[in-house]
C-alpha cells in the first residue's frame, strides 16, 4: 500500500506534556522509511564492502540500507561527538551524520536567537573535527531543505541549500550554484571509486 501511494517515510515524533501550551518534543523520534530504489550510492557501498557509519536519524531515513554501524543522538553536540568517535574507529567508507537541533529546536520553532546560538556552537565544534581529518578525508556540510527561523509558520523554506566541502588535499574554490543536489552523491561516488550514479556531476572532476 505504501508503494502504491508513493509514501516515502512516516515520522513518529513523541511529545511530553498535558496540553498544547506545554507540549515538548523528546529526542526519541523515529523515521519509518521505504527502502530507496536500487541501485543507489548505499547499495554500491554495500556491494564494494565499504563501511557505512550512520549517525543520528540517518539509519532510519535510509531504512538501514548498507548500514554497518548506527548510533542515535540527542543533540548537535552529541552528534559531533559521535562523528569524532567514528573517525577514530572507521578508516574508510562513509560516515553520514544528521544534526537535529537546527531543524527541530530552532528552525521549525521559529527561534532565530536560538538558531544563532546553535550555529555558534556548531562552529566551535567544527574546528576540532577539521583538525582530525586525514589527507585523504573529505568533509561535506549541507542540508536537506531550507528553514528560515524568522519566517512565518513552521514549514520548510528556501529550497536552495548550502554545499560546503573541505579536504586537506584540496585547494579552496567556489563550487558555484549546482544544478542538482545529486552532485553531492556523485562526488562521494567519485571519492570512493563507486559506479557512476544516474544523476549528478561530481564537484571534483
Amino acid at each position: 500500500m505504501a508503494y502504491e501511494l508513493n509514501i516515502g517515510r512516516v515520522i513518529a515524533r513523541p511529545f511530553v506534556g498535558t496540553k498544547a501550551d506545554d507540549f515538548t518534543r523528546t529526542p526519541r523520534r523515529r523515521d519509518y522509511s521505504m527502502s530507496p530504489p536500487e541501485p543507489n550510492l548505499l547499495t554500491h557501498l554495500r556491494d564494494k564492502g565499504l563501511p557505512f557509519y550512520a549517525i543520528g536519524k540517518i539509519e532510519d531515513i535510509y531504512a538501514k540500507v548498507g548500514v554497518t554501524k548506527a548510533v542515535h543522538t540527542v543533540s548537535n553536540r552529541d552528534g559531533m561527538a559521535k562523528v569524532m568517535e567514528a573517525l577514530k574507529e572507521q578508516k574508510n567508507g562513509l560516515i553520514f551524520a544528521n544534526l537535529v537541533d537546527f531543524d527541530m529546536l530552532y528552525g521549525h520553532r521559529r527561534d532565530p536567537l536560538g538558531y544563532a546560538k546553535c550555529l555558534k556552537e556548531f562552529d566551535e565544534l567544527l574546528g576540532p573535527l577539521l583538525l582530525s581529518l586525514g589527507r585523504n578525508d573529505y568533509l561535506f556540510i549541507s542540508a536537506d531543505h531550507g528553514l528560515d527561523p524568522t519566517y512565518k509558520g513552521t514549514d520548510h523554506t528556501r529550497e536552495r541549500v548550502p554545499l560546503l566541502f573541505y579536504s586537506p588535499a584540496e585547494e579552496p574554490r567556489d563550487l558555484g550554484t549546482r544544478e542538482t543536489y545529486a552532485d553531492l552523491g556523485a562526488t562521494v561516488a567519485e571519492i570512493l571509486d563507486l559506479p557512476h550514479l544516474a544523476f549528478g556531476r561530481s564537484v571534483l572532476s
